[in-house]
């Protein structure tokens, strides 16, 4: 006797948790050869705001680990991602319509990103900060700081690896973050938050919207405790070797002045 599919209905996932859309909205998601795959959940600005709230209570406490916490919590999902690698071979392959092995490619590229990242936890604010020369007798440093809470679009071509790519850089350098993966290939997406609230990242520190940018983006736009939006360019190279630029950009230099012999 054939068993039954068991047809599933994603959630999203705010504050380490997956509630449903607060209004109650779905939408089908169907593979590259228009086959459906699920029901996603269809985030609203409600669910918008809670996700707001979430990265707001968590950023305090995330942004004030030390940077070596940062990176083996990065590193742990890597961990949680190679255990799961098939699942997301599958999951991509049916999404993007690619071979299993482009789809295993794309994955490697993604668990290798985090662990790209996580080396970087402890080192990029050498490289970005600074000690300047100051004519006096006082010490100058400029040091990077996390902008806060993150409002983010993931590439709507790349349902795993862009999506990645995306939220690594954020995270790494004390920032949480609202991210909207692609409305199309959001399946992926939603097996990473499984990963995410099974490894050791904070509550609140990544939360994952499913639905559409063009309903929600604007509201986060606008929204006065959001400090940073991230439109990913649409037609990047996610496959090349990324840089600190990412990082960067979510960082603010605070100039330090101190008094010498004190």
């Amino acid at each position: 006797m054939s068993r039954v599919d068991v047809r599933k209905t994603h959630k999203l996932f705010i504050g380490g948790a997956f509630p449903r859309s607060e209004s109650g909205r779905t939408y089908e998601v169907t593979d590259s050869k228009d086959q459906f795959l699920a029901n996603m959940a269809l985030a609203s600005r409600k669910d918008a705001r809670d996700a707001v709230l979430a990265a707001r209570s968590a950023v305090a406490k995330w942004s004030t680990a030390t940077a070596y916490n940062r990176g083996q919590v990065l590193y742990r999902i890597a961990e949680v991602m190679e255990g799961r690698r098939e699942q997301f071979i599958s999951e991509v392959s049916d999404s993007e319509g690619v071979s299993s092995r482009k789809a295993g490619a794309h994955v490697d590229a993604a668990i290798d990103r985090w662990v790209w990242y996580a080396g970087w936890a402890d080192k990029y604010a050498q490289v970005i900060g600074n000690t300047n020369p100051v004519a006096g007798p006082f010490f100058n440093f400029s040091v990077p700081e996390p902008t806060g809470v993150v409002a983010a679009v993931a590439p709507q071509d790349a349902s795993i690896l862009g999506l990645v790519s995306v939220v690594a850089p954020i995270i790494v350098t004390g920032n949480a973050v609202i991210v909207m993966p692609s409305s199309s290939r959001p399946i992926p997406a939603i097996t990473l938050a499984e990963c995410l609230a099974t490894s050791d990242v904070p509550a609140g520190v990544v939360n994952i919207l499913t639905g559409a940018p063009a309903e929600v983006m604007p509201w986060l736009a606008e929204h006065a405790d959001v400090n940073a939006l991230d439109g990913a360019a649409p037609h990047a190279d996610w496959q090349a070797t990324p840089s600190l630029s990412r990082m960067r950009a979510f960082v603010e230099v605070k100039t330090v002045w101190h008094p010498m012999g004190v």
